[in-house]
């Protein structure tokens, strides 16, 4: 099976008003699970490799239909045959582990990771789960061999501070196309993610251009990202749930985390297969579905999303509406009043600017427990319990009042220790808990306290934070994508090991380390 190797961009007229937007996304590539079908559930169940992700990313030596001809007449009962099959027919692509360096102060250490990890492919192997970019971009690092959305977000505060401008700009015009071709910005530049996005960070990427020439480019992009997440929203009934939107009682409109796709990731097709046969009570759609949902949250995964908030087997991420999810809905709204605005269109930017403030009223109503925010369990019919790292996100997208930006610094304090923030104060085992600490978290968190003039717990976490990494770049000469910051040491948890890098921690601790 072949498709197109090189881009196309797609052209699209800028809309009058917000109720579509222009585009014309092409057919979604299949990914290597159902193009290869009983090959890759052998492969994955069979565990040739260690890492569910090596044979997802694997680059076919032929044509599918010719390996799967000759899979059928192999003799690969037997797991070394299997193995000696996948050697002849597809070549396995190497990680993004930077390469030794000498020891160098750890700015300059950051300045230079960042050659090693930009990567280039305006053409991609027929066959290959990769998708092309027009553009040079930056990797996260380790077995992440490709752009992943809202890591990018976090990495390009690091290459701006860099002095980087002109690869920001390349990566937002990669981040662009990927809207012009696909309808959307999938979880990460591979087939397999195409069914899923995560945390809508376009507005904050594209506002980072220096181009003004782009504007109503940027403004198309944005509207059809605003129209994906909202697909099916018009007519939707009181009560009613379709995809990525749930329309309350009361007729409030708000988001949560999907996947098109209820069937096995295809980069941990053997993780979710085992845990849907060990939990025979759970129809496996669903619970594939909600595994899904999870990694679209960029929480993969978290007690946040599990019914005992322990056992991964109880995960129901789509029947929680996410405060992240649906404050950086309330920026993306707000962003494209504004760009229409500058663009003159005065009932499109009047249309937005009130969704933005429909929601905005909604998460403080409905996503604040009288002490913090948090998610709206919709099976519950009220707002979670649970403190997380995620109460930050309406203080970062200026959504929260005075009192409760006080309230969400008290309620944080408990997260906050000598290595940063903890993500929650569960330690599940799975990597977005206690004691975990991620960079994303510490940049929103700062940023968030820093709006409301709470600059004490803003520095406590910057301190902290710059202090893990120093350690640990100390210790090992390297930059990590996770921390334990109870420990000040490497993270741990979840369904791989820590990678080293690391795209987003370079990228916050290089923007901490430039301010004044």
């Amino acid at each position: 099976m072949r498709r197109g190797l090189t881009l196309a961009a797609t052209a699209g007229l800028m809309a009058a008003s917000p109720a579509t937007a222009q585009t014309s996304p092409t057919a979604m590539p299949p990914s290597p699970a159902q193009i290869f079908g009983p090959l890759y559930q052998a492969v994955e169940m069979r565990r040739i490799f260690p890492d569910s992700k090596t044979f997802a990313d694997a680059v076919p030596k032929r044509p599918a239909a010719a390996i799967m001809a000759a899979y059928r007449a192999c003799a690969c009962d037997d797991d070394a045959g299997l193995r000696r099959f996948v050697a002849a027919h597809f070549a396995l692509a190497p990680d993004a582990a930077p390469r030794p360096q000498e020891k160098l102060p750890l700015i300059a250490h950051i300045d230079r990771l960042w050659p090693q990890l930009t990567r280039t492919t305006p053409t991609v192997p027929p066959g290959a789960s990769a998708l092309p970019l027009p553009r040079p971009y930056v990797v996260p690092g380790g077995r992440f061999r490709e752009m992943y959305y809202w890591d990018s977000w976090f990495t390009m505060l690091g290459l701006q501070a860099s002095g980087q401008q002109r690869l920001v700009e390349d990566m937002i015009v990669d981040f662009g196309s990927l809207i012009d071709r696909y309808g959307h910005i999938p979880n990460g530049t591979r087939s397999y993610y195409l069914s899923r996005s995560q945390p809508p960070f376009f507005y904050l990427i594209a506002a980072m251009s220096r181009d003004p020439a782009t504007l109503a480019t940027r403004t198309r992009q944005l509207r059809a990202e605003h129209d994906w997440w909202m697909r099916g929203a018009q007519g939707l009934p009181p009560g009613g749930e379709t995809a990525r939107v749930v329309r309350l009682a009361d007729g409030t409109l708000l988001n949560r985390y999907w996947d098109d796709r209820d069937d096995p990731r295809d980069e941990s097709y053997r993780e979710d297969a085992e845990l849907a046969a060990a939990t025979p009570d759970r129809d496996p759609r669903q619970l594939y579905r909600d595994l899904r949902a999870a990694a679209e949250s960029g929480w993969d995964f978290s007690s946040r999303w599990l019914g005992d908030r322990r056992t991964l087997a109880t995960i129901r991420t789509t029947r929680l509406l996410p405060v992240d999810l649906n404050s950086l809905m309330v920026g993306m709204e707000r962003a494209l009043a504004d760009q229409y605005r500058a663009l003159g269109d005065r009932k499109a930017a009047e249309a937005f600017a009130r969704q933005a403030e429909a929601r905005a009223t909604a998460i403080r109503r409905w996503m604040w427990n009288g002490r913090f925010f948090a998610d709206y369990d919709l099976d519950a019919r009220t707002v979670s319990d649970q403190p997380t790292a995620a109460m930050t996100f309406p203080l970062f997208t200026a959504i929260a009042t005075p009192d409760q930006a006080r309230g969400v610094a008290a309620a944080l304090a408990p997260l906050i220790g000598e290595g940063g923030v903890r993500t929650t104060p569960v330690a599940s085992g799975q990597q977005w808990d206690d004691p975990n600490g991620w960079a994303p978290l510490q940049w929103v968190a700062i940023a968030g306290l820093r709006r409301y003039g709470l600059a004490a717990p803003a520095d406590r976490i910057k301190a902290g934070w710059l202090a893990t990494v120093k350690r640990e770049y100390t210790a090992s000469g390297k930059l990590l994508e996770k921390y334990d910051v109870t420990e000040r040491k490497p993270g741990g948890g979840g369904e791989y090991p820590t990678q080293d890098g690391f795209g987003w921690t370079n990228g916050v601790t290089r923007a901490l380390l430039a301010e004044r």
